[in-house]
């Protein structure tokens, strides 16, 4: 393979790298890489795994280019400070001119575009697929089609779940005051969402009531597009029950879907270190890859699909 730099955007340009298999097989399929939830650069790396690499690296090996950026919040902090944002800024705009990049570009097959999304990224990815990616299929790895705030509060009861009496004392009290913020959300009006801070002082409740307005049943059940659900079942910021198989539900009726669910393997589709939700830091700590053969099954689908 080899790797050419690249610029996503020009009003908040971002450093990239577009992934280019050697071989005599052009043009070659490619897919985008979509960030998940937070700040993180173009290898999605947390604290010692690189998640996008391994499977930038790893597609190339399978003559499956690619194409990965620094998230706008990683690089603009500053500019996520406003109480106006939503993920339209923060992660759709971005990912529809790194896939305008790999359209204009001779050496990839326009036809084959997929959409890559990681936990949030997989949530958004049907979003992003109608607002102007127009992939050939969707790739939605360990996410969610429940709203955001309901993940968090799953994420919340896990951990009052494992915790001493104190401590469940004291994360129902600090809940209560957050999840009482998502109350009537959707009621309000988006000049008055704006000014209700919910997380810190400058994630507002308009964050939360764009990306939950439409929900991800309600993309999913529109399109006849190829997608590809996978998640690992030692995953601890989903759920096998409220997330791969509320997937499987939604998309019961869809001739195109394909769904994996992985032993042993974590949230970015690693073994399982610990697999505790309050040892988050220790989890992604280790050195690790990407399990080879996930990375083989992504390749493989995308090498038997075509636009629909």
């Amino acid at each position: 393979m080899k790797e050419e730099s690249i610029v996503v955007g020009s009003e908040f340009p971002l450093n990239g790298l577009l992934t280019i298999p050697k071989g005599e097989k052009e043009p070659y399929p490619a897919v985008v890489f979509v960030h998940g939830s937070g700040s993180s650069d173009m290898n999605s790396k947390v604290y010692n795994i690189r998640p996008f690499k391994d499977l930038a690296e790893g597609l190339a090996k399978h003559n499956v280019a690619s194409i990965r950026y620094d998230k706008r919040s990683f690089i603009y902090p500053k500019s996520f400070k406003g109480g106006d944002f939503t993920v339209k800024e923060e992660t759709i705009d971005d990912a529809i001119m790194a896939t305008n990049i790999l359209r204009k570009d001779s050496r990839i097959d326009s036809k084959r575009i997929f959409i890559v999304g990681l936990s949030m990224g997989g949530m958004l990815a049907p979003r992003i697929d109608v607002e102007g990616g127009n992939y050939a299929g969707l790739i939605i790895l360990a996410a969610s089609p429940r709203r955001l705030e309901d993940i968090m509060k799953s994420q919340v009861e896990d951990m009052v779940g494992k915790s001493n009496a104190l401590m469940r004392w004291l994360i129902n009290k600090q809940s209560k005051k957050l999840f009482t913020k998502f109350e009537n959300i959707y009621d309000m009006s988006d000049e008055e969402a704006k000014k209700i801070p919910v997380l810190g002082k400058h994630v507002m409740a308009l964050y939360f009531k764009d990306m939950g307005k439409k929900r991800v049943s309600e993309y999913l059940e529109a399109t006849s597009k190829p997608i590809l659900i996978m998640q690992g079942d030692g995953d601890f910021h989903v759920c096998i029950k409220k997330d791969f198989e509320e997937y499987k539900k939604i998309l019961k009726n869809h001739s195109n879907a394909t769904f994996k669910l992985y032993p042993g393997l974590n949230h970015v589709f690693m073994p399982v270190v610990y697999g505790d939700i309050k040892k988050v830091k220790k989890e992604y700590s280790k050195p690790q890859h990407v399990a080879d053969y996930v990375i083989t099954d992504i390749a493989e689908w995308i090498n038997k699909k075509t636009i629909s």
